[in-house]
Order: C-alpha cells, then sequence, then structure tokens
C-alpha cells in the first residue's frame, strides 16, 4: 500500500514523515517524466533541483503545475547555492515562490570544515543572515546541505554554523556521512535533530556503492524512529538508487513508505 492509499494520510498530514524524492535523482528525465515516476512509485512529493530541471520562470511554473496535478507536493527548491560567496540570492528564492517551494537547500562554503578558515567562517555567517532575510521576506526557510567538502560535514561544525547563524528560518538537511558506521551516523543525527527539516535517503556501503535503500535497513528504519521523536513534519527523500533507474526508484520507494508510516 503506498502512502496516498492510506486513510491517515490521504490529506497529506504534514504532521507524519512524508516520503519525497529529489530530482537529481532522475536527472536523465524531464520534468513530466519526473512526475511520473515519483506518482507511480506512491511518493508524496519532490525537491525540484536547479541542476537540470528548474533553470528560469519557465521550468518553475512546469514543475509547479506538473506536481500539483499529479497530487504530489513541492517539498523544496534544491538550490546550488554557495554561501558566502555573497551571490544573487534573489533569482533562486524568486525561482522557489514561483515553483511553491517553502524551502531553498544551500551548501555551507566551498570548503571542508578543517581547511576553512576564520575569514570563510565568517563569509559563510554573515552571508547566511543576509539570504535568510531575502527568503523571511518571501516566507522562505533556508537548509543546509549536510554534506563534505563544505562547513556542515558534521554534527560539531553544523550545530557550529546554525548557532554563530541564528536566524529561524535557516535550518539544516541531514544524510549519513559516507563510510560512517550506523551507530555513528545516528548519533549525528540526534544531535542536529533540533534544526532538521529534512533528510536526503541514500544507501552507500561501505564507500560510495550504491545499495537499494533497505539495503541499510536497520540504519533507516531507526532514523524514522528518531525523526518521529521530533514530533512535527519532516521530509524523508530518495536520492541517487542504484543505476539511476526508475525501477530501482519503485523499489526504493516502497521501503520508504513502510518506514515512513512505522512499518516493520
Amino acid at each position: 500500500m503506498t502512502l496516498g492509499q492510506h486513510p491517515e494520510l490521504a490529506d497529506w498530514n504534514r504532521s507524519a514523515l512524508i516520503p519525497g524524492i529529489c530530482s537529481v535523482t532522475l536527472r536523465q528525465r524531464n520534468i513530466g517524466e519526473v512526475v511520473d515516476v515519483v506518482s507511480e512509485a506512491g511518493l508524496a512529493g519532490i525537491e525540484w533541483g536547479t541542476d537540470v530541471h528548474i533553470r528560469d520562470a519557465a521550468s518553475a511554473d512546469e514543475a509547479r503545475d506538473a506536481t500539483a496535478a499529479s497530487g504530489l507536493e513541492v517539498l523544496s527548491l534544491g538550490s546550488y547555492y554557495r554561501v558566502g560567496s555573497f551571490g544573487d540570492f534573489a533569482a533562486p528564492a524568486d525561482l522557489a515562490v514561483r515553483l511553491g517551494a517553502p524551502r531553498i537547500r544551500v551548501w555551507a562554503g566551498e570548503h571542508g570544515s578543517a581547511q576553512a578558515g576564520p575569514d570563510a567562517w565568517d563569509a559563510v555567517v554573515q552571508d547566511a543572515r543576509r539570504i535568510a532575510e531575502l527568503a523571511s521576506e518571501r516566507s522562505l526557510e533556508i537548509a543546509f546541505e549536510y554534506h563534505g567538502g563544505t562547513l556542515t560535514d558534521s554534527a560539531d561544525t553544523t550545530l557550529q554554523l546554525l548557532e554563530r547563524v541564528d536566524r529561524v528560518n535557516v535550518r539544516t538537511y541531514w544524510q549519513p556521512a559516507v563510510g560512517l558506521s550506523d551507530q555513528a551516523a545516528l548519533e549525528s543525527l540526534r544531535r542536529v535533530l533540533p534544526y532538521v527539516s529534512g533528510v536526503h535517503c541514500f544507501s552507500w556501503w561501505p564507500e560510495q556503492e550504491r545499495l537499494p535503500l533497505s539495503g541499510r535497513k536497520q540504519l533507516w528504519q531507526s532514523v524514522a524512529d528518531i525523526l518521529r521523536e521530533a514530533g512535527r513534519p519532516l521530509d524523508m527523500m530518495l536520492e541517487f538508487v542504484a543505476e539511476d533507474l526508475p525501477a530501482n526508484v519503485s523499489s526504493d520507494a516502497g521501503f520508504l513508505n513502510h518506514i515512513a508510516l512505522g512499518e516493520d
């Protein structure tokens, strides 16, 4: 049974964990094809990326309308804006509004925390505050990608950055760091949980070898349990399925739907 077939979630209950997908997972497919795959997989929503799919007003309109027509939800705009660059953030912010996205994903600088000096940290903090204001004017949230090669490459540095930025609409995503054990990954999630707005879901193990999402079943069941403890709406978004195949989106979505609903 898919998410939409569960009576308790028929109205997209936003107090629940919402299973979705990042459009980057289907980078080779056009907007209509992405929507068809996601709808057939029984997922609830899409994070639309600016890498391929959302490039201008016309593509934002197309994605917004196609998503809504299929009964899906726009979860966020996955941008590649590097905080600390002091670049044009009004453009992605306006695209997010046009798309109907409540949130914009951004990246915390150009370097990992171990390589970033005080000036780099200060630039990211200052720019984050600047774009937070631009986002707030449009009723948008900002979420940092939780990723290597940026300042949010660990729980410690993510908390440090968020505490320094200190803006109510600046939060973070989470994902298991490559090569991290289940126990260590779950501990990192627990530490940043108060700031988490969404999770990118994939099973890479032991390094970047792509497994089915259920290939790390215990990890992802535990992630869902921890997220439910937060007691607020959170998005769980598939990313990087094995071989980038739509068939693997469908199988991973089945597992994600089960854990989002708290099923065994």
